[in-house]
């Protein structure tokens, strides 16, 4: 068990320590959950009320914070509690998975593959002909890396993730369990002799820097060139990514939510959970589309839209106050 003092934390976070308490700080939890030597944040004011009642000691806490920490109590107040918090988190974080090996003994390697310095390969891995991982790579047990991939430095991919022939992915990426980068695209058309014929996809995935992909998710190869994740996205789990889309940088998709194939995504934009967007669509910089959303049209940068099918949130609310008004009459 860690204990770290107040002190000892404000000195990462820089914030402005308020009140006192003697309790060093075993552990962060949210402040229903805390005992008495657990830190918690508040990031927004209306869940200071809960703090009278949580038993936490310590809590970091937004500037503009209406509550005094009480007896034997203390805030850090800082500029943005949730970014500080993910800095607190960092400290207390477990040692990921250790390996006995750098290349484990069960992992097959291809010759022809080139392995940087300090990367490690756990058991059961496949490492394919012509693959290039960079220094510092991680690749947890079961991970499969088919002929002519790379793999950029300081990327971690877990347990049963596959990223197949010839797809690149940047480094300092994330590859959660057994998500899939550089499966075929979906494409089939109809034919007289075999009902349907499938439509080969010849392309491959390209992943910017900075990306992490989670869970069960699927980035999709391109049928002619690339599928493309920009720097700095962030992809939930459960996604779908269909073939020849092109995502611009920090875009962020949450669970549940699909790209049919050749969509591009300006910069920034942010797809809420079971959100589906159509083919061959645009969305510009800055786009936020609501969960559970439809979106059957190309959409102007900035927008919010909401809805199924999607259109504008004002529209959205005004559409769903009237219904309201008449479900009640």
């Amino acid at each position: 068990m860690k204990n770290i003092t107040i002190h000892d934390i404000n000195a990462i976070l820089n914030g402005v320590i308020v009140g006192n308490t003697t309790y060093s700080i075993t552990a962060p939890e949210q402040l229903e959950m805390a005992t008495e030597t657990e830190i918690s944040f508040i990031g927004n004011r209306k869940y200071e009320k809960l703090w009278e009642a949580s038993k936490a000691c310590a809590a970091i806490v937004n500037e503009d914070i209406s509550i005094e920490p009480g007896e034997n109590r203390v805030f850090i107040k800082v500029k943005n509690a949730d970014l500080a918090m993910s800095q607190v988190l960092q400290m207390f974080a477990p040692e990921p998975p250790q390996f006995s090996h750098e290349i484990h003994p069960t992992a097959v390697v291809d010759t022809s593959a080139k392995i940087g310095a300090g990367t490690r390969i756990g058991a059961g891995c496949y490492v394919g002909p012509n693959v290039i991982l960079a220094e510092n790579v991680t690749l947890y047990p079961n991970v499969t890396i088919l002929d002519e991939c790379s793999i950029g430095k300081n990327t971690i991919i877990w347990s049963g993730a596959v990223v197949r022939e010839r797809c690149h992915i940047g480094a300092f990426c994330i590859l959660h369990p057994n998500c899939t980068i550089g499966a075929d695209g979906f494409g089939f058309r109809p034919c007289p002799e075999r009902g349907l014929a499938k439509i080969p996809q010849i392309g491959n995935v390209i992943i910017g820097n900075n990306v992490e992909i989670g869970a069960n998710s699927t980035v999709d190869r391109g049928k002619f060139s690339s599928t493309v994740l920009g720097d700095g996205c962030k992809i939930d789990n459960l996604v779908q990514i269909g073939h020849n889309s092109k995502l611009g940088k920090f875009c962020i998709m949450a669970g549940n939510s699909g790209l049919a194939g050749s969509v591009t995504l300006g910069n920034g934009v942010i797809i809420g959970g079971s959100a589906s967007i159509k083919d061959h669509l645009t969305l510009g910089d800055g786009v936020i589309i609501g969960a559970g959303s439809g979106v059957a049209a190309d959409v102007a940068p900035g927008k919010t839209m909401l809805g199924y099918p999607a259109v504008e949130a004002r529209t959205a609310l005004k559409q769903w106050a009237i219904l309201k008004r008449m479900a009640t009459e």
